[in-house]
Order: structure tokens, then C-alpha cells, then sequence
């Protein structure tokens, strides 16, 4: 009797080929006796972190008995026309802030006095004054929010103190006034009041300091 090759049913051929395409080191892990399979590897993240906190400086205090502005102004009229005020004679002697282009109700509520009012017409505290200040000063504003213009004391990487517009600046005359008015190249502007130091010697080379 001759030799009779045995069949391979299907059921033969599909577990043959699922063996192929396992990958080896699956079926070392899988085989090898008390191994624990490994957790997948996690990417360490670093924690967010936290936005400094600012606090706003208090406002500069008002001059004595001017505020509350209701006080006095409750009981007048609202008249918005533009004229020579008959009280406010510091405020007026010492006006220098666009004279030509404004005046007081462009920036003080008509009918509220106790605020401040946006080109809008939109009420602002006095407390955010600077966000009045930026209609205008817009270049300065955005340098002030993020810290290069104004001042601001506190830690690098915690709570922060800002100050506002107002507590370096006159609003009813905000530029800085120096020692005495020159012109400089045809534009009056303002002498120094810096001191400038004497500039200290240099430092001796290593061969100077040798004997």
C-alpha cells in the first residue's frame, strides 16, 4: 500500500497564518511563566503654570472736599455747553492736556460726576481710569498692560502691584515737568532732572596691577 499525503483542512490554514503575523515578542509575553505585562509608557507633562496675580494700586486721593462730586453738583443743572468754569479754579489754572481739543465733560460724566465717562458714553470709576486713558494713549496703554511703561513692584513669578496712569501723571496736566523749558530743535521741551554722575576710572588691566 502507497503512502497517502494528508490533507490540511481550512480551519489548519487560518490558525497557521494568524501564528505568522503575531509578533514573536507577544507570544514570549504571553508564554513566559509569572511575567506581568508591561503598562504602556505615559509622557510626564509639566504642570500649567499659574498666571501671576496684579492688584491694582489704590488711586492717588482727591484734593480735600472735591469728592464726592455729587456733593456740590447734585443740585445743579446739566448744562454740557463748554464755557469757564466758575469753581475748579486749581484744576483750570493748571489745564494742559489738549485745551484746544477738550475739556472737562470729554472725560467726566455730565450725568453722573462721580464717574468718568468713555468717547462712547459708557461710565468708567475712577478706579479704571486707565482704560480712559487709553482711548488716546493707546501705544502707551498696551505698554502698560504688559508691564515696559508705568511701574509695577512685586515678585517675578508671584503677586504683582500695578500702578495706574494717575498715580504718575497729573490727568489735567500729565506731562512731566523738568527743571526749566529750552527749545531743542525748534520744539520746546523740558532740561533734564537727572544729575548725571562722573563716570567712575576703569578697571586695571592684569599687567597694571602686577609690581
Amino acid at each position: 500500500m502507497g503512502y497517502v499525503r494528508p490533507r490540511i483542512g481550512p480551519l489548519a490554514v487560518t490558525v497557521a497564518v494568524a501564528l505568522a503575523v503575531v509578533p514573536a515578542g507577544a507570544l514570549a509575553a504571553e508564554a513566559a511563566p509569572g511575567s506581568t505585562p508591561k503598562a504602556p509608557a505615559v509622557k510626564a507633562t509639566r504642570p500649567e503654570a499659574k498666571p501671576p496675580l496684579l492688584v491694582q494700586a489704590e488711586a492717588p486721593p482727591f484734593s480735600e472736599g472735591i469728592y464726592p462730586c455729587s456733593a456740590c453738583h447734585a443740585g445743579m443743572p446739566k448744562d454740557g455747553t463748554r464755557r469757564e468754569l466758575a469753581f475748579h479754579d486749581e484744576q483750570q489754572a493748571v489745564f494742559d492736556h489738549g485745551s484746544d481739543q477738550r475739556w472737562c465733560l470729554d472725560c467726566h460724566d455730565l450725568q453722573n460726576r462721580d464717574v468718568l465717562r468713555l468717547a462712547n458714553g459708557a461710565p468708567v470709576p475712577f478706579t479704571e481710569s486707565y482704560r480712559l486713558c487709553g482711548q488716546c494713549h493707546g501705544d502707551k496703554y498696551r505698554d502698560w498692560r504688559v508691564g515696559v511703561h508705568g511701574k509695577r513692584v512685586g515678585h517675578w513669578n508671584g503677586e504683582k502691584t500695578y500702578f495706574l496712569c494717575v498715580n504718575c501723571h497729573n490727568p489735567h496736566s500729565p506731562r512731566f515737568k523738568g527743571v526749566q523749558e529750552i527749545v531743542s530743535g525748534g520744539k520746546k521741551t523740558v532740561a533734564p532732572t537727572l544729575t548725571y554722575l562722573k563716570p567712575e576710572p576703569r578697571p586695571k588691566r592684569p599687567e597694571e596691577q602686577r609690581r
